[in-house]
């Protein structure tokens, strides 16, 4: 079926550089129909008065849906965040590995119980799209029950979403932690069984190296090698005491990273959360082999561990992106991610660890390079670029209808705004779920 759409349009340039990619149809169209696979996805967006005699002369059955006063923007790709977490959200810690110890593993020894994993999978699905978010690339726990309800919940409600069974054999408490030969049978199990399902990825997911024997590594980076088209998630550099207790562990690597990439396990489609205390030489290896950074702004404040470095990432020419990182991220909101991003890039970077603790001066993201990384930037990391993040020509038909005059304060600033960047910081800095008025997903005709 053919729908058609009638309101400002925003869109990304995919050629652009970040803070000069979005593009604001004030008069858009947008046409989304089945393609060859039956799936909905865009077939035309532009300007309406340049598309307007094309469409009609197609579809000259069709009634466009005038929406004068909201604007249709992609949506929001989520690079990391964990299901498991939701209801610690907002839980008191000193620190990442006390705040692990004291909330995250006794939640995720819930998740050996199908219906409890089922009904936390209902909820966080559904605050997902509440939020904007349409594609996802997700933790799950160390139990099969818990990669099953989620990939259950997220087909029914066809979300484009990337999980797998988190492994960790060592250095974690009883009921989380797995037996290292059946961790690795099930993760394939759990593969094959979900892997290029409707819209479903499998992720091979490493808690992170602390928790994970040589011989668990080293069969993930077997079955890395043996499925190159199945994503890899993992946690790295993200706290001065886990990357002192990771090299202590792994005392023949360089560095934190450098243990996925002996493994195996750097190569494109693998996404590393946080990032925050890499060097150089680690940035110039995650550029060589793929990888890409989820950056977790409102996670790394929350938990003190530090400020992503993106202006040293840029000029390594290394692949970041934004994610909430829920339930050490404080918000499923990427308008407050977004933020969070903003202040941190701001923000007077200290590289202690690595350099000397000589302070470097932060940058300003633009409004415009904000919502590329939670969009069609985050989509490129995932290695989903023309599939998901963007309305452009062949893109899944995920989209979101936003409201700039949801709430009062939000109606008086969005009304003065004078440019692109003006709007959509004004959306950054006031938005929240409220500013969603719907969230439409692709669906299959």
């Amino acid at each position: 079926m053919v729908k058609a759409y009638r309101a400002r349009i925003l869109s990304f340039d995919a050629q652009a550089e970040p803070s000069r990619s979005a593009r604001l149809d004030e008069d858009g169209l947008l046409v989304v129909g089945a393609n060859a696979q039956g799936r909905q996805v865009v077939q035309m967006v532009g300007d309406y008065n340049l598309l307007a005699d094309e469409f009609k002369a197609r579809h000259p059955d069709v009634t466009v849906q005038h929406l004068p006063d909201r604007i249709i923007a992609p949506g929001f790709v989520d690079t990391h965040v964990h299901y498991p977490q939701t209801d610690v959200i907002g839980s008191p810690a000193e620190g990442l590995l006390p705040w692990l110890d004291s909330y995250t593993f006794p939640e995720e020894k819930r998740f050996v119980a199908g219906d409890y994993a089922a009904q936390a999978a209902a909820f966080f699905i559904a605050e997902l799209l509440r939020n904007g978010v349409t594609t996802a690339l997700t933790f799950a726990t160390s139990h099969v029950a818990s990669v099953d309800a989620l990939f259950t919940e997220a087909q029914k409600n066809n979300l484009r979403l990337i999980t797998g069974k988190c492994l960790q054999d060592r250095n974690c408490p009883d009921g989380v932690r797995d037996e290292t030969e059946q961790s690795l049978i099930d993760t394939e199990l759990l593969m094959h069984k979900w892997h290029d399902v409707d819209r479903l990825g499998y992720a091979f997911t490493p808690r992170f190296a602390p928790s994970c024997s040589d011989a668990q590594l080293r069969g993930l980076g077997d079955l890395a090698a043996k499925y190159p088209d199945v994503w890899i998630q993992s946690h790295v550099a993200e706290n001065v005491e886990e990357i002192t207790w990771a090299l202590s562990l792994f005392p023949q690597a360089r560095s934190y990273l450098q243990v996925y990439d002996d493994f195996g396990l750097m190569r494109k489609r693998s996404v590393y959360a946080h990032c925050i205390h890499l060097d150089a030489v680690d940035r110039a290896l995650m550029k060589a082999r793929g990888a890409a950074a989820a950056v977790c702004p409102t996670s790394n404040l929350f938990l003190g561990s530090g400020y992503f470095d993106y202006r040293a990432s840029d000029e390594a020419g290394m692949q970041y992106a934004l994610a909430s990182d829920v339930g050490g991220g404080t918000s499923f909101s990427p308008f407050h991610t977004m933020l969070a991003a903003y202040y941190v890039g701001r923000a007077t970077v200290k590289t202690a660890l690595f350099q000397g603790g000589q302070p470097k001066l932060g940058m300003s993201l633009s409004p415009q390079n904000l919502w590329w990384q939670h969009t069609a930037g985050a989509a490129k990391a995932l290695g989903l670029e023309g599939v998901v993040g963007n309305l452009s020509v062949g893109c899944e038909a995920d989209f979101l209808i936003l409201n700039p005059a949801a709430t009062p304060l939000l109606a008086r600033r969005t009304a003065r705004a004078e440019s692109l960047d003006e709007l959509l910081f004004a959306m950054i800095v006031l938005g929240d779920d409220r500013l969603i008025e719907k969230t439409v997903i692709s669906q299959a005709d």
